[in-house]
């Protein structure tokens, strides 16, 4: 049982129980309303210190969704964290009103840091460029409903991959399975951060690290594209520079298989063309939905609830 337990980092839990929460979503999808008093008379604290809209939304519609209610604030200026209240006191006074929390944090190690003052169940849902952890969750939901299961794929990441947080975790849990491969595309200048490649060869994947996309189409069961992030950047002059070095149309499309899905964990600038979104392989928005399935199923599972 999770009861008592936060999720900050995707090794936070072992494959088994990782593996409950997955069965339990996928029970969740097939039969939603077995659901819809779990969490009756539990609330949810939203705590997110940067913008936010599916996975802010995804996680109050998970609890209203189980019966439970939810409070919270949307950016840090309408709470007391505008007056200079500490993160520490802030959580401290949200764990008496609450039954589990969600943080989201523009410095990383931030939930890490509430997490050691609270008794309440914490979930990270981004902390800087760091992790991401239910963006992984709604990602590996996403493979398995598409393709069975994780293992002996090829899976491209493309983009921002110095500062996506989301693909930090997303390739720290696939380092953990059978028979991956990683294609990363992305300029020199916002490559993998030698930490993330570190466990990559520690692990013993195969990967490579290209600047072109096109070429590598074909060997694709998944590609993960990502946008950007202007918010990550100190000069405006880089941002600019790099922004529309990747984007994926119609045309680069004709280069991927019949079965090579596209995901990508939103919000999209212009990294994926509107044209793509009518392409049957174009999962991006099925997985939106997913991160809400998979947060009703996290969420029980860290309250104790069957």
């Amino acid at each position: 049982m999770l009861k008592g337990r936060s999720l900050i980092d995707p090794s936070d839990f072992n494959r088994d129980e990782f593996r409950e929460i997955f069965d339990l979503a996928h029970e969740i999808i097939e039969n939603p309303e077995k659901f819809n008093k779990s969490c009756e008379g539990k609330i949810l604290a939203t705590l997110f210190y940067e913008p936010s809209t599916r996975t802010r939304f995804s996680f109050e519609a998970a609890m209203l969704r189980l019966g439970g209610k939810f409070i919270g604030f949307s950016e840090p200026n309408s709470s007391s964290a505008a007056k200079g209240e500490n993160l520490a006191d802030t959580i401290r006074t949200i764990e008496c009103y609450v039954d589990i929390a969600v943080i989201r944090h523009p410095k990383e190690g931030a939930p890490n840091v509430a997490s050691q003052y609270v008794s309440i169940p914490l979930i990270n849902a981004g902390d800087g460029g760091h992790q991401h952890p239910t963006q992984t969750l709604t990602d590996i939901l996403t493979i398995e409903r598409l393709r069975g299961d994780v293992e002996n794929k090829t899976y491209g990441f493309c983009g921002d991959l110095k500062f996506g947080r989301t693909v930090h975790s997303l390739i720290k849990f696939l380092s953990n399975y059978e028979g991956v491969k990683f294609i990363m595309i992305s300029p020199e200048e916002l490559r993998m951060p030698e930490y993330i490649r570190e466990i990559i060869k520690k692990k013993n994947i195969p990967f490579e690290e290209v600047e072109k996309m096109e070429p590598y189409m074909s060997d694709l069961d998944f590609l993960y594209m990502t946008r950007v992030q202007r918010e990550r950047f100190f000069n405006e002059e880089d941002y600019i520079r790099l922004k529309d070095r990747f984007i994926l149309d119609k045309d680069k499309m004709r280069y991927a298989k019949k079965d090579t899905y596209i995901l990508h964990p939103l919000p999209r600038v212009n990294e994926i063309s509107l044209e793509v979104d009518n392409d049957p392989r174009a999962q991006y928005f099925a997985q939106a939905k997913n991160g809400m399935y998979v947060r009703m199923a996290l969420i029980m599972k860290l309250l104790g609830i069957k």
